[in-house]
């Protein structure tokens, strides 16, 4: 393998999976590598691929700022860069702590207790419309739903109006897959549509406030002023993605990953004791985002490499994931793996993923459920991959098991 093989700015090259390869490889003689990219408004990036470099740069605001170019791979600029900094995934403490802990009284600890019961019945009436056929499409009616259902409901959207979120956050983040981009405008339009629903809801929840999310984010205050509509609009959309698209693509890899790896599922079906383990295996095997970006705002180093004060640096979860000097056999998909301390969720930092906790007791419920209701679910076709270098996403997963009669009947 040479370097010049490899080329993570183009996301055909994740379509077939994720270039495990090539990310290995990188580790191995360039940890810290300049990477060309033709197509972006600066001549290229730093690619930074082992754990300890990438948790480093994740927890460094200092040094690396999510603020001054936002954390998104491709470059923005003007007025668009501007828009992208007011959301809180693109800020740097001390303003992103503010915000931060306004969007936390979504996810305190009881919440998250509080909703397990609704994630469970929500569980079972998916697999109860899926359950006579005794065939589905995974990510279409099982796994895509879980999450889209939990977050209407924690946002305070209507549950007939859930799909509309799914519909604006495919377009969205499969902005370069052609099954979501009907034209080139699709993205454009999608986040329009979805500022002006986010408009139209917080415009209810002001007269007639409940305890969901939004009902508190829009009488809320920060340094003694109410957040605007545009920084409500931008809460919207980074919450409709980010727990919608993460714990989607979370379990829909972890779906594949034991159809690729039938014994570990039968470990699962013979001892259900092993499933917290489990499920920090299915987030460092899976790595659902793959990667962030930040700018470097000093002169400094990463390992033994100068960084100039300006450059692009884009780290790499889904490699730091299979990092061999932190992880014994990281291609292996294995299930009692112990420790087990992936950085699927950030590693830690400011930026550490707000909905982690939740994220993980959807996952777990999820699988409880199949475990309990579906324990002979096998792949039944092709697995489709999303067209993406930062999502490890899975559109389509045909699945076949023994039909069953509803739960809720």
């Amino acid at each position: 393998m040479e370097l010049t093989d490899i080329d993570l700015a183009n996301p055909d090259n994740f379509v077939a999976g994720v270039p495990h390869d090539w990310f290995a490889y990188l580790r191995a003689n360039h940890p810290v590598q300049w990477h060309p990219d033709p197509n972006g408004f600066a001549d290229g990036f730093w690619s930074v691929t082992r754990f300890a470099d990438c948790v480093d740069i994740n927890r460094d605001y200092e040094r690396f700022s999510s603020h001054h170019s936002a954390t998104l791979f491709h470059d923005f600029e003007g007025d668009v860069l501007e828009q992208q900094r007011m959301m809180m995934l693109n800020m740097d403490p001390p303003l992103h702590t503010r915000y931060r802990r306004l969007v936390n009284k979504g996810f305190t600890p009881r919440m998250i207790r509080d909703l397990e019961a609704s994630v469970v019945a929500a569980t079972d009436a998916i697999i109860d419309s899926v359950a006579e056929d005794g065939q589905a499409d995974f990510v279409e009616q099982m796994s895509a739903e879980l999450p889209l259902q939990v977050i209407a409901e924690l946002m305070g959207v209507p549950q007939e109006d859930r799909h509309l979120v799914f519909d604006w956050s495919n377009r969205m983040v499969g902005s370069e897959d052609p099954e979501y981009q009907l034209t080139p405008e699709s993205s454009v339009m999608a986040s329009m549509e979805l500022y002006a629903y986010a408009d139209e809801l917080c415009a209810k929840k002001r007269l007639d406030p409940h305890s969901d999310l939004f009902s508190v984010l829009t009488h809320v205050e920060v340094d003694g002023e109410q957040l605007s509509q545009l920084e409500l609009d931008l809460f919207f959309l980074l919450l409709s993605v980010a727990g919608n698209e993460t714990t989607r693509n979370l379990i829909s890899g972890a779906m594949v990953a034991f159809f690729d790896h039938p014994d570990q599922w039968q470990l699962l079906v013979n001892d259900r004791s092993l499933l917290p383990s489990a499920i920090e295996e299915m987030l460092r095997y899976v790595s659902p985002v793959m990667h962030f970006r930040r700018q470097a705002v000093q002169d400094t180093m990463i390992g033994e490499q100068a960084i100039k004060a300006g450059d692009k640096v884009v780290f790499w979860h889904t490699s730091a994931n299979r990092d061999e000097t932190v992880f014994a056999n990281p291609n292996d998909f294995d299930i009692t793996r112990n420790p087990n301390n992936h950085m699927a969720f950030g590693g830690g930092g400011p930026h550490f993923c707000l909905g982690a906790n939740l994220a993980r007791m959807e996952i777990r419920v999820m699988f409880e459920r199949l475990l309990d209701r579906l324990p002979d679910i096998h792949l039944d076709g092709e697995v489709q991959r999303l067209r993406s270098n930062f999502i490890n996403g899975v559109k389509h997963i045909p699945v076949a098991f023994t039909p069953s009669a509803p739960v809720g009947r």
